[in-house]
């Protein structure tokens, strides 16, 4: 085994980061700058995506962007839900939201509880803020995983709901299950559907009252190239509940 794959993930990115010094790319979530982003992907790799010193890709650096508008580090306790916890904000996270930080998987042993989103084991109104980035697009019931991030959000809490778009129209057929065919209709092989632009449309249906931020609503141009913002980094899907 090569001795890099021995360190731990996030000296490797600090190491990189040194073998990268310039400032042509900017990163918000660690504020480290460099001479370029890596490019990363794992059906075809994008260019100028991935932050050598983090590992945050274009999503993560938009959100982080959004993050700074909300009162989520604000120095009140919040009772947080992470699904599905990427390793480049995990740990930041972890640090400002301390003991109300909680991150949950179907099936990946490092977060805190497995939990199945279409049926959420917290009572009404458990969480403050829920985070929840490329997840729904693999989950056959999206409508009862939204149903039930609506029923755990409390009535002041808000939520940060986020699918790759990709379409004009949400495309889908449950009656796929061969992972070639999924990943030739979809994608990636795990992948159950396409969403398009009416995602927002599902979110308003599961009770949400929906907000949705673009690259060009907290960056300028060269913001947006200086931090890798390419059309990679989505759309901001900010819910807050009916009341």
């Amino acid at each position: 085994m090569p001795l890099a794959d021995l360190l731990p993930r996030r000296l490797r990115y600090a190491l990189r980061g040194l073998a990268h010094r310039g400032d042509a790319r900017y990163c918000p979530v660690c504020e480290g700058s460099s001479a370029r982003f890596h490019p990363w992907g794992e059906v075809t790799p994008r260019p100028d995506a991935i932050c050598p010193r983090c590992g945050s890709v274009e999503r993560h650096r938009l959100l982080w962007l959004h993050l700074k508008d909300t009162d989520l580090f604000d120095g009140s306790r919040k009772t947080v839900l992470h699904v599905a916890p990427e390793r480049a904000l995990e740990p930041i996270f972890r640090a400002h939201l301390g003991d109300a930080y909680l991150t949950a998987d179907l099936s990946n042993p490092r977060a805190m509880v497995k939990m199945d989103v279409t049926k959420i084991a917290y009572p009404d109104a458990s969480f403050d803020v829920i985070y929840c980035s490329h997840v729904l697009e693999h989950v056959p019931d999206d409508h009862a995983a939204m149903r039930e991030f609506h029923r755990v959000l409390k009535p002041s809490g808000w939520a940060i709901l986020l699918v790759p778009v990709t379409v004009a129209q949400t495309e889908e057929d449950l009656a796929i299950t061969d992972p070639a065919e999924r990943l030739r209709r979809y994608g990636q092989d795990d992948h159950v559907r396409r969403y398009g632009p009416d995602f927002k449309d599902r979110l308003e249906a599961a009770g949400f009252q929906v907000t949705v931020t673009r690259a060009a609503d907290l960056a300028d141009d060269a913001g947006r190239t200086r931090m890798g913002l390419t059309p990679a980094a989505g759309d901001i899907f900010h819910c807050t509940r009916e009341r």
